[in-house]
């Protein structure tokens, strides 16, 4: 939904819900691919959904999402910012003269998906998303489509299997021209032992003049409350490494990319622009959001109301000479 789409009635299915049932209700997935998907465990990417308003989720992930809630009561704030952080980023390659980019991790269909923001500005842009929840795919197949003169694709992968990830994508990018690799919020959910080979096999890949745009947990900030949501994602099974800001910078740094000013920083200090997220321009009235559940409540907070105290996430732009 555009920023300047009419907002729809709460509790219809593109709309708010109710107060009253605030829970999400997901949308149908076909039978071969519900027979994949385990619901009984959250995803990150189905609990990154919850915090963006999302509909496409399960208990389990909203548990999740509620106990990280709860460990630190304005994390919904890293989750905005990294996603407004993403739309800057992706802007500015695709202004740079990027026309193709790989989104790994990418996550539920939402609002300013990548191919939206960079067929706005060069409607030939090519765009592959990667993820490996079913869920995703199912939802990517019916939501992530291009413009004519543009192209998408959706490749069901691993992070930690890029050479499967690279001969997909070949379908659609052309290698030898410059690419944009979306790491956004994925790699801390990567040990160190297959991070940084990871990371150095998808950017060998690439030729001259390709970007990296990399956001990254961190303990730096504000290690009291990272460190408590970190427990309870790391009790549901995940792996949650919030590497400090110099391991992060070696992801750059490491395989000879020039990172473009201002650095590796906290996400909302990444080239701000104060424009209001999509979630803000749709709020409905103080009545309604009142009624929801505090988690849902979330989807509604103004971002612009952000201190440093606020923020666990870094974030950076670099370019491959």
């Amino acid at each position: 939904m555009s920023p300047t789409a009419p907002v729809p009635a709460p509790g219809s299915p593109s709309g708010p819900r109710s107060a009253r049932n605030s829970a999400p209700v997901p949308a149908p997935v076909p039978a071969g691919s519900r027979r994949r998907i385990d619901t009984s465990k959250a995803h990150p990417a189905r609990v990154y959904d919850v915090f963006l308003g999302g509909k496409d989720n399960y208990p389990a992930d909203r548990d999740a999402a509620a106990a990280a809630l709860t460990a630190n009561p304005r994390g919904h704030l890293d989750v905005r910012h990294n996603r407004d952080f993403m739309r800057r980023a992706v802007k500015l390659a695709a202004e740079a003269g990027i026309r193709q980019f790989l989104d790994i991790g990418t996550g539920l269909p939402t609002q300013q998906n990548v191919h939206e923001i960079a067929q706005r500005i060069a409607p030939d842009t090519r765009v592959v998303y990667v993820d490996n929840d079913p869920v995703v795919l199912v939802h990517a197949q019916a939501l992530l489509t291009s413009g004519p003169e543009g192209r998408t694709d959706y490749v069901e992968a691993d992070l930690r299997d890029p050479a499967a990830i690279l001969t997909e994508a070949r379908r659609t990018l052309d290698f030898d021209r410059p690419v944009a690799l979306v790491l956004a919020a994925v790699l801390h959910f990567i040990e160190d032992d297959e991070a940084y080979g990871i990371v150095e096999q998808l950017l060998g890949a690439l030729p001259s003049g390709s970007h990296l745009v990399l956001s990254h947990l961190s303990a730096d900030m504000n290690p009291v409350p990272i460190g408590k949501v970190a427990d309870t994602f790391r009790k549901r099974g995940f792996s949650f490494v919030l590497r400090p800001r110099a391991a992060i910078e070696r992801f750059v740094t490491g395989n000879g990319l020039e990172p473009l000013a201002p650095g590796v920083v906290a996400v909302h200090r990444w080239r701000p622009d104060h424009v209001p997220d999509t979630a803000r321009t749709e709020a409905p009235d103080a009545t309604f959001v009142a009624g929801l559940e505090e988690l849902d409540r979330t989807r509604y907070a103004d971002i612009g109301e952000v201190t440093d105290r606020d923020i666990n996430v870094y974030a950076v732009v670099a370019r491959k000479p």
